[in-house]
């Protein structure tokens, strides 16, 4: 369900070990991963709405005005309108190549795609389109190959790569050293950067939606926040249909996810979760950092309690399955109140007093944590047999992704969640023509 893509510098830095400057050189020949280029020129004018395609690789969700919008990764986005969360109605496909991360302000939608951030008018939705681009403002990505075939050498200056083909590469090498090829699978080297109002003809214009815990993107105000590994991006939108770029604040290494609450922002990174004061939302502000063992760490937060999702199994590291609730009253201080053993926790929501975790294969699972310490012990339902990724609670009715689906549950009534719908997978991505 997840798709990885990899920062430029891991394939350069594989290449390297094969381009050695040296006296000595050679051509080698080997079977690996070609890049299949999509031209600049290409890229820049594929966004398109008005068609229809079924999930296939189903990632990032948002909510606003009723409408559901959910990334198929790599390819564009989904949109329902959910006025019945019984019945939701798909509404459009946006064809947009390399998104993974979406969030929106207004009526105005911002995109990835590849190297680029679109601007999507959403304020009609049948009649989606691309309102402004903020151009080379991501870092140079590439898919991941699902092989363990190396990456021959990307020629940025040809476009972005939008696939793999595997074949014979003839590369001029030096002085290597060790066995040749080297079968390095580089698409598990990085996890990606790859987180109302009744029914009308569009998104509003006010407003800002709802992302899941799993986002990468956030809004405060007239801030746009990207995560970029290691920087935060700030983009002013004060221009809706015109963002610039105004700086790359550094947060620190292998920064995952993004939840805003309030005037802060908390960063979940594979070794703890850093707290910024964004008063001032283009110019944030270092309050604290709560250390936890080197894991994936989705965070979301409810008043002064933090609930942190701790995984194993990927490329963040670690080996530790964990929900770990913090107290953030003192946002300069953090500390642990307990921690919670889980089988593979993933996304996170909370409504009131119930806590919503995907628990990966273990399926969904929803607690009563009106008393934080006693958690384990008030399991209202599981739902074990999908396996869930990130969630939504909304005004009684639950959003839920995983890797066969969405999902949609009635909680208005705790003792009585009960299924609404189910959108499901297709085996591949098809959209129409």
């Amino acid at each position: 369900m997840r798709t990885k893509i990899i920062p430029i510098i891991s394939a350069t830095v594989f290449a390297l070990l094969f381009l050695t400057s040296c006296e000595d050189s050679t051509y080698k020949e080997y079977t690996g991963n070609m890049p299949v280029y999509m031209s600049y020129e290409t890229l820049r004018s594929s966004v398109s709405g008005g068609h229809t395609s079924l999930l296939a690789n189903p990632g990032k969700i948002y909510f606003k005005d009723k409408y559901i919008f959910i990334v198929e990764e790599m390819h564009g986005i989904h949109v329902f309108d959910n006025s019945d969360p019984s019945a939701p109605v798909e509404k459009d496909f946006v064809i947009i190549p390399g998104v993974v991360d979406i969030s929106i302000s207004g009526s105005m939608l911002y995109a990835d795609s590849y190297v680029d951030i679109v601007v999507l008018d959403v304020s009609d939705i049948t009649k989606i389109h691309e309102a402004g681009r903020l151009k080379d403002i991501l870092p140079y990505t590439v898919p991941a190959t699902g092989n363990s075939y190396p990456l021959a050498y990307v020629d940025q200056t040809k476009g972005v790569v939008s696939g793999w083909i595997v074949g014979t590469i003839k590369e001029k090498v030096t002085n290597v050293t060790y066995p040749y090829p080297i079968y390095y699978d580089l698409a598990t080297s990085y996890r990606g950067l790859v987180n109302a109002a009744g029914a009308s003809s569009g998104v509003s214009g006010s407003g800002v939606g709802i992302g899941g815990s799993m986002a990468r993107f956030g809004i405060r105000d007239n801030a746009l926040y990207a995560i970029d590994q290691n920087l935060l991006k700030i983009i002013d939108i004060t221009d809706k249909i015109n963002p610039v770029k105004l700086s790359d604040f550094y947060t620190g290494w292998n920064v995952e996810t993004m939840f805003l609450a309030g005037n802060n922002m908390f960063l979940g990174t594979t070794t703890g979760m850093v707290i910024y004061d964004i008063s001032i939302p283009t110019a944030p502000v270092y309050r604290s950092f709560y250390s936890h063992v080197r894991s994936c760490d989705p965070v979301i937060v409810d008043d002064t309690l933090a609930y942190v999702t701790l995984r194993s199994g990927s490329t963040c590291g670690g080996s530790v399955n964990s929900l770990d609730i913090v107290n953030v009253k003192n946002i300069s201080s953090p500390a642990i109140v307990i921690s919670y053993a889980m089988t593979n926790p993933h996304g996170l929501g909370k409504d009131g007093n119930l806590l919503f975790i995907c628990d990966g294969d273990a399926g969904l699972k929803v607690y009563d944590a009106a008393n934080p310490k006693t958690i384990s012990a008030h399991l209202l339902f599981t739902y074990s047999q999908i396996n869930a990724y990130d969630a939504i609670p909304v005004d009684g009715v639950l959003v839920m992704i995983g890797s066969d689906g969405m999902y949609q549950y009635d909680y208005s009534n705790p003792l009585n969640i009960r299924l609404l719908s189910k959108i499901s997978v297709v085996p591949k991505f098809m959209p129409d023509k």
